[in-house]
């Protein structure tokens, strides 16, 4: 038996799966990730949330480096990997999804907005950071764009995307629902994700160790693999079509 049929003879036998996906599955949708070797902070320094609310000059930063990706993030659409993970929802076969991604492109693949627990936020909404009044993206962005001076509220508080920044406190409800979830689990999946980055890397590890099984779907090493049951070292957009496909016979 291969490692591709394992995993679907686990999954096949799991009441609760959880899945867990990172950046690396939505390279393959243009998207470019973060600590790779063409990663986003090879060209730009992350701006701490702090220097965000005290500096103009770091707000600016910060509204350059969102603008520079922007126009990726808005033409991606989900590739295999995403539509193979909505089919695998509507089957029942995960009941609870975390995404470490800020993309949307669960939700454009067809996993509506009550099933995705998006840990880091979303770039598809803007949001005020003294009132908490969001709005769409496009007329902010284009503003910065046009004067680039960063936007603010009508409060006027500083407006940012919904995204989770550096130093930032991670939402509370999101990361209660992953690790209640993960603790739930007799399958954990964790896909395209380099496993590095805290607390979100701890979710799918608890579900390890409150004893489901784990299995990592990963182009290269993580620091995961040694405790993981199975290992897949594979493209996501061609392992998780193949077993939403063998799981759907």
């Amino acid at each position: 038996m291969n490692q591709i049929d394992t995993l679907i003879k686990v999954w096949s036998e799991s009441k609760y799966v959880f899945v867990f996906t990172g950046a690396g599955i939505s390279t393959a949708s243009g998207i470019p990730d973060f600590r790779g070797p063409d990663g986003l902070w090879e060209k730009w320094r992350p701006v701490y949330y702090q220097d965000f609310l005290a500096s103009h000059e770091s707000r600016v930063e910060h509204w350059q480096f969102k603008l520079a990706g922007w126009d990726a993030f808005r033409s991606a659409k989900p590739n295999q990997a995403h539509l193979a993970i909505a089919d695998l929802q509507d089957g029942g076969w995960i009941q609870t999804l975390v995404t470490q991604n800020i993309d949307g492109l669960h939700q454009l693949a067809g996993s509506t907005d009550k099933t995705v627990v998006e840990l880091h936020g979303t770039n598809r909404r803007i949001e005020c950071v003294q009132c908490g009044c969001q709005a769409d993206p496009e007329a902010v962005y284009e503003q910065f764009r046009s004067t680039h001076n960063p936007p603010k509220c009508d409060c006027g508080g500083f407006l940012k995307p919904a995204t989770v920044s550096f130093g930032q406190s991670m939402p509370e409800k999101p990361i209660r629902i992953a690790y209640d979830a993960a603790r739930r689990a007799d399958l954990a999946v964790s896909v395209g994700s380099s496993l590095t980055v805290e607390p979100a890397a701890s979710v799918p590890l608890t579900a390890r160790q409150s004893g489901a099984f784990y299995a990592i779907i990963n182009r290269g090493s993580t620091p995961h693999d040694a405790s993981a049951d199975l290992v897949l070292d594979e493209d996501v957009t061609q392992v998780l079509p193949e077993v939403s496909r063998r799981l759907a016979d």
